[in-house]
This record gives structure tokens, C-alpha cells and sequence, in this order.
């Protein structure tokens, strides 16, 4: 899972607050982190509008996020959605089953890792299933007094192993954990 979130773990705030940072140094950790994947999971939701606003940043090699969005749009995604039963777009697959018992068909494949982006309702469901194995939270140098965070269904409380840390000139922090048992 990569996320960007606030000091507080804000997510997502109110619509007109300030965005999280998206400088150079946090696109390439994201392109790298990229690079060593070879699913992108997403619930229905973010895949609304993630992957077609990706996919024409692809399409347009003089915008800044060209590489990102290419990277992004060739690397195949799964779906989770309750709703949807084909996929409506290019190199994504629908799942409707059980999202623990998909996840962990998913992980039995042969391959690299699979990366997790958004939406905050799906990923909280990934974390209160325990099905985050690792965690690449890019903590922005912002606290929000209201909004929502990923950790909203945590029913126990969760323990992580430091991986790594490592800042960038915007302020913003990477923070890497594997999850623990």
C-alpha cells in the first residue's frame, strides 16, 4: 500500500483544502516503487477516476506526470467492486468475491508485489482483513482538523516493523513498515 496522508493520518480532507505534496523527489520514489510490482489494486471507487485520468496523462509525453501515468496505465489492475461485473477500461479486471479470499488467491500467484492505491474505505477493509503486508505512508507536513483516515476500522490495535524512512525537500516523510501479526 502507498498512501499520502497528514501528520494526524488524514487521508482525505474537505473539497478547496490543500492538496498533499507531489514534488520530483516523491514522483520518483512512487515510479520506483512502481517498478517493482506487477498488479495495481484499487476499489471500484478510485478506479473511477484514477485509472482514466491516468491513462491520459499516458497518452501526453510534455505533461509532467508522463512517466508516472505511463507506468501506471501499463501495469494491469484489479478491481475489487460489488457493483460492476465487466471492466469498463483497458488492462483492468473485475473482482466481486470475497475480499480476503480474493487478496490471498492474488498473492498465491506467481510474480512481484502488488500495490494498493486508495480509496480509503477499501484499503481500511485491506487493513482490518490484515491483508496489507506492507505499508509506504508519505507523511505530509499538514495536520487536518476534520477529514478521514485509513485506520477508521481498526478494531485492535496494529503493530509495524520499521522498514525505512527517508525525507524529502517538500517536508514530506516516507515511512515504510511491514505489518506484524
Amino acid at each position: 500500500m502507498q498512501m499520502q496522508i497528514s501528520v494526524n493520518a488524514i487521508v482525505t480532507v474537505e473539497p478547496g483544502a490543500t492538496n498533499f505534496n507531489w514534488d520530483n523527489e516523491v514522483r520518483s520514489f512512487s515510479i520506483e516503487n512502481l517498478n517493482a510490482v506487477d498488479a495495481i489494486i484499487l476499489g471500484r471507487k478510485t478506479a473511477e477516476d484514477f485509472i482514466p485520468y491516468w491513462e491520459k496523462v499516458s497518452k501526453d509525453p510534455t505533461h509532467n506526470d508522463y512517466e508516472f501515468g505511463k507506468r501506471l496505465t501499463d501495469i494491469p489492475k484489479v478491481v475489487f467492486s460489488a457493483e460492476l461485473k465487466t471492466s469498463k477500461w483497458t488492462n483492468a479486471t473485475i473482482v466481486n468475491g470475497n475480499i480476503s479470499e480474493e487478496i490471498q488467491k492474488l498473492k498465491s500467484k506467481e510474480g512481484r508485489d502488488m500495490i494498493v492505491y486508495g480509496g480509503i474505505s477499501f484499503v481500511s477493509s485491506l487493513i482490518e482483513h490484515k491483508l496489507i503486508d506492507e505499508a509506504h505512508l508519505l507523511v505530509n507536513p499538514a495536520a487536518f482538523c476534520k477529514g478521514k483516515t485509513i485506520f477508521k476500522s481498526l478494531k485492535s490495535n496494529l503493530k509495524l516493523a520499521f522498514k525505512r524512512c527517508k525525507p524529502f525537500a517538500s517536508g514530506t516523510v516516507l515511512l515504510s513498515y511491514s505489518m506484524v501479526e
